[in-house]
């Protein structure tokens, strides 16, 4: 049991974890005719919550519970990896890469999220409008333009052959190298690192 312990909670190496992500898109078209996606599961939410009438929200979300049930899945996985499976390591961070963070005026490599900037303390602050609400509504506004979010497009679409999907993903991916390398260090002056 120890040893199965000691596995469970090393990182994965990608020739393991990536093929399971992988294999996800067959067994749901194989088992139910189905489409891989996070995002939608918000429309499924305001589609049983929201009242009746606005035309966006009107459908038979019944019909697509099961993807309510993969969500709640990654949630709970979520937690129980978190506090009962956590690898006790450091996160590895590459000394380039902390050069780089440092020189921007984050430190704190200890956790997954920097506390540097995802903190409670940052919630009500300049950081925290940027990252916490500027970005959330980019990002929603982005999936919801995109006609989906980077796992629906990039594991899904891609792998059944949608040119929307490459379309999409190559820009995910523009978009996150514009700003790594050109937006980053401008938006974070703004807020004062």
């Amino acid at each position: 049991m120890n040893q199965f312990m000691e596995w469970i909670t090393q990182p994965w190496p990608w020739y393991v974890a990536g093929p399971l992500i992988g294999l996800t898109v067959p067994a749901l078209l194989i088992l139910g005719n189905k489409t891989f996606g996070i995002s939608s599961s918000l429309r499924h939410v305001c589609a049983i919550c929201v009242p009746s009438g606005i035309p966006f929200f009107t459908y038979n979300w019944k019909k697509e519970i099961w993807n309510l049930l993969f969500v709640l899945g990654i949630l709970i996985g979520g937690f129980v990896a978190t506090n009962f499976l956590a690898n006790p390591d450091s996160i590895i961070v590459s000394e380039a890469t902390q050069a780089d963070l440092k020189a921007l005026g984050v430190t704190d490599f200890g956790n997954l999220l920097p506390a540097d900037i995802f903190s409670w303390e940052n919630l009500f602050t300049a950081k925290g409008l940027l990252f916490f609400v500027v970005g959330g509504f980019l990002v929603g506004f982005g999936t919801r333009y995109a006609g989906g979010c980077t796992s629906g497009h990039a594991i899904m679409g891609i792998s059944s052959l949608q040119w929307q999907s490459v379309l999409a993903t190559t820009f995910f991916m523009i978009g996150g190298f514009l700003m790594t390398h050109v937006l980053l260090e401008p938006l974070m002056k703004l807020v004062g690192f």
